[in-house]
This record gives structure tokens, C-alpha cells and sequence, in this order.
């Protein structure tokens, strides 16, 4: 245990090369030869050699790592979107750093300001529920891009969002066309996407002539959220034909409350969510969805994020991705 530890000067005595060709050959420079470098590698294997990467940033006064910020970990379309952002930063032979606020903005300051005591060169946040000041805080420091947000851009702040408004009116068509009128909506609460999707499945009710059947019941984005809501509405009187639940999750919720009174999905009742969630393609669940290209939205997101750390000269600081219908087996006519 009380080893000494190789250094990058035991590699190069073993290879007999210098400190600094050594030095070279670990940031994968092409100013080695093959022959050194495969005798580096050598040495490094030989001796158990690990670069120390807090000593080459320090070299370099480059951290060569990303930060990023999920507003919480046990929504499933976040990993999602970080394991595209993760395939383009790998790709580029950084690091990835990543914190959680867990839905709250205190601890998600605290969270990110820690991030930048470790120097990232740039940050993505994977929604937030920060104050915008905060975020343009944030932005004099390093450049930031935000997926599924967009109602804050300016110096230094990017977003990736889908097109909600697209999005919530493929779902609504897709049940006006099964022939259904009564629909009613499980809301999401405050946050952007969510106030979309309920404004859309609104003014689509009140384009169709459908305003007196109108009902939103408020949920939280969550599985209990929607579990809540659901009940709340199916003891409320006669249950609507179909249900559109400004989320897969939320919707998930909504089915097993639906079970719980005796209604069979999609015969007596039709429910369509919205991410896309790989669990909703399970044979046991089969939801029909709006997905958003979640693995995209984070690719993109990172290339977005080295172009502004590159200096490009971006003037659209926006990206809108489309969704798509998957139709699958929780919608259907409704009931004659």
C-alpha cells in the first residue's frame, strides 16, 4: 500500500527518452514517432504508470472536462440525453464531471459552483431550476448550453429543446383522428415544457369545438404525480375517453391508477405520453408516446458546447429538434 508511485521520470528512464517526449506521447501529440511512442507505452504498461490528470491541467491551464448538471437523476429521459452528450465529449478526449440538484436551486448552485472550482470549460445543463440571473452567472464564467429549456438564451447560453408545440399537436390529432372528444390532460407544473403542452392541448380543444370538455387535472411530471391526478379525475364523475399526460412518466402513473378502477387500456380508455421512454417500449406497458430524439438532443448539445468553446460565430443560439408519434398499444377508438 505504501508504494511509491511510477512518474512520469521513471517512464522516461525506461523508455530512455525525455521527461518531456513522454509528456508529449500521453496527450496523443503527433510530434512522436511510432517507435517512441510504442516504447513509452511500453514503459508506462512495465511500471503500472497512470498520468496524473490534475498535474496536466495544471500544465496545460486546461481542464479538458465538461461539466454537466441533471435536475435530477430518477427522470429516465436524462440519462438519455447525457449518453449522447458523453459520446461526443469522449469523443473529443475529455472528461466528463457530472452533479444533480435533485430539484432544488439551492443545492444546484452549490452543485455547479463546485464544478467550476474544478475548472470545467463548459457546461451543460440537462434542465435546471435555476433563477436565469444564476444561469447568466454562470455564463460570464464558461459558456453553457441547456436542453429542454429555451426560454434563456443570450451571451454565452445555448439551448437544444424539441418542438413542444409540434409535438403536443401530433398527439391531440392522433386521438381527434381515433374518433375521440373527450380528453383530458395531466399537467406537469411550472416548468416550460410542461406550460407548453397543457397551452397547446387547450387551444387544440378549443379549435375543435371540444372547450366545454376541456380538463386539466395537475400533475408534477412524476409517476405518483400522475398516479394522484388520475385518480383524482376518475372519481370525479363520468372518466374521459383519452388522456394525454404532459409526460411518459407522469403517464405510466395514469395507467395504473386506470387499473386500479377497472378500466381496460385502450378499450374503455386511451393514454398517450410524451419523451419517448425506453420503458414505455416494454410489451408489458406499449405506450403511445411523442419521442423526443433524447440521445440526439444531447449530441447536439456537445457539439453545440465545443463550437462556442472553439470561438464560432453562431448567431442562432437555439436548436429545435422534431419529435414523432410512436403509435403503440395504449390508444385506440373509443368505446361505441
Amino acid at each position: 500500500m505504501n508504494e511509491r508511485r511510477p512518474t512520469i521520470h521513471d517512464v522516461a528512464a525506461r523508455a530512455g527518452v525525455s521527461k518531456s517526449l513522454v509528456s508529449l506521447a500521453m496527450r496523443g501529440s503527433p510530434k512522436v514517432s511510432d517507435a517512441s511512442r510504442a516504447a513509452i507505452e511500453k514503459a508506462a504498461a512495465e511500471l503500472g504508470y497512470r498520468p496524473n490528470a490534475t498535474a496536466r491541467s495544471l500544465a496545460d491551464r486546461r481542464s479538458r472536462t465538461i461539466g454537466v448538471n441533471m435536475a435530477e437523476l430518477d427522470n429516465p429521459i436524462f440519462p438519455d440525453m447525457l449518453g449522447g452528450a458523453h459520446t461526443v465529449i469522449r469523443s473529443r478526449n475529455y472528461n466528463t464531471m457530472l452533479v444533480s440538484g435533485e430539484r432544488d436551486p439551492e443545492l444546484e448552485t452549490m452543485e455547479l459552483a463546485k464544478l467550476l472550482e474544478f475548472q470545467v470549460e463548459g457546461l451543460i445543463l440537462i434542465s435546471h431550476r435555476l433563477p436565469a440571473e444564476t444561469v447568466r452567472s454562470l455564463a460570464d464564467e464558461v459558456p453553457i448550453v441547456v436542453l429542454t429549456l429555451k426560454d434563456l438564451t443570450g451571451p454565452g447560453i445555448d439551448s437544444v429543446v424539441t418542438d413542444d408545440e409540434v409535438g403536443t399537436r401530433m398527439a391531440m390529432q392522433h386521438l381527434f383522428d381515433l374518433g375521440h372528444r373527450d380528453i383530458a390532460h395531466v399537467s406537469g407544473g411550472s416548468l416550460e415544457p410542461a406550460v407548453v403542452r397543457e397551452r397547446i392541448y387547450r387551444s387544440e380543444m378549443q379549435a375543435a369545438g371540444l372547450e366545454s370538455l376541456t380538463r386539466v387535472i395537475e400533475g408534477d411530471l412524476t409517476n405518483v404525480g400522475g398516479l394522484e391526478a388520475a385518480r383524482s379525475l376518475l372519481c370525479d364523475g363520468e372518466p374521459p375517453t383519452a388522456i394525454f399526460a404532459s409526460n411518459d412518466i407522469s403517464a405510466l402513473g395514469v395507467m395504473a391508477a386506470c387499473q386500479e378502477f377497472g378500466l381496460n387500456i385502450p378499450s374503455d380508455i386511451s393514454i398517450i405520453g410524451y419523451d419517448g421512454i425506453a420503458l414505455g417500449a416494454l410489451r408489458t406497458m406499449s405506450l403511445t408516446t411523442i419521442a423526443q430524439p433524447l440521445d440526439r438532443m444531447g449530441q447536439v448539445a456537445a457539439q453545440r458546447l465545443f463550437d462556442r468553446m472553439a470561438g464560432a460565430d453562431i448567431d442562432d443560439r437555439s436548436i429545435v429538434l422534431e419529435p414523432e408519434l410512436l403509435t403503440r398499444g395504449t390508444t385506440a377508438p373509443p368505446r361505441v
